[in-house]
C-alpha cells in the first residue's frame, strides 16, 4: 500500500512539473483579452509605444514617460480577430511584439518577434554619415533634400551594415532632410548646414 501511495506521489510530483515547465517556456501563451500585460525592457523617457493592426493602422500611441522596465496591461477584447503588433520605438532600434487576437483569446506570437534597426543619420559641417545595420539584408533606400527639393537618391544593400559618407555643397547653407525607407517603414531627419 505504502509503495502505491509513493508511486501515485511520484506521478502527481511529475505530471505537476512538467504542467509547469510547459507554462513557463511555452512560445505562444494564450491570455484573455481583458488583460494582456506586455513588457519592454530598457525604456526610456521619450520612447513611443504603439499598437499597429495588420495594415499597420496605429490604434495607441502613447510617449513613454519614465525610464526602465515598462510593464503594460492592455484590454484587447475590443479588437476584431487577427494579428496586432506592440512596438516600441528607441532611439536606435524599434522592439516589435505581435499578439494574435482570436475570439476575445490572445496569443503572442514569439517566433514572430524582432528587432529593427533604424539608420543612424550623423551630420558635421557639410559631412552628412548614415549607418544601418541590416542583419536582415533589407535594403535601405536614402533620399536627399535640400529646401524641401530632392538633390540625391541612393538605394544600399548587401552588407550586415551600411555605411556612407557625403559630402554636401558648403555654399548651400540651410534645411536639408534626409528619407530613408526600410522595412516597409520611412525615417525623416532633418538638419541644417
Amino acid at each position: 500500500m505504502r509503495t502505491i501511495k509513493r508511486k501515485v506521489f511520484v506521478a502527481i510530483f511529475m505530471l505537476v512539473t512538467i504542467v509547469n515547465f510547459a507554462n513557463n517556456n511555452d512560445l505562444n501563451t494564450l491570455f484573455s483579452a481583458d488583460k494582456v500585460k506586455v513588457t519592454f525592457n530598457n525604456a526610456k523617457k521619450g520612447n513611443q509605444l504603439t499598437i499597429k493592426d495588420a495594415n499597420g493602422t496605429i490604434l495607441h500611441s502613447e510617449e513613454i514617460l519614465k525610464k526602465g522596465t515598462l510593464v503594460k496591461t492592455f484590454n484587447l477584447s475590443e479588437l476584431e480577430n487577427g494579428i496586432y503588433t506592440l512596438e516600441l520605438e528607441k532611439d536606435f532600434q524599434i522592439v516589435v511584439k505581435s499578439v494574435k487576437v482570436n475570439n476575445r483569446n490572445v496569443t503572442f506570437l514569439v517566433e514572430a518577434e524582432k528587432l529593427i534597426f533604424k539608420p543612424i543619420v550623423r551630420n558635421k559641417e557639410n559631412k552628412l554619415m548614415i549607418t544601418k545595420i541590416a542583419f536582415d539584408e533589407e535594403p535601405l533606400k536614402i533620399s536627399i533634400y535640400y529646401k524641401n527639393e530632392i538633390i540625391y537618391s541612393e538605394t544600399l544593400e548587401g552588407d550586415k551594415i551600411l555605411n556612407r559618407v557625403y559630402s554636401l555643397d558648403k555654399g548651400l547653407k540651410g534645411e536639408y532632410k534626409v528619407v530613408s525607407y526600410n522595412n516597409g517603414r520611412s525615417y525623416v531627419n532633418n538638419f541644417k548646414i
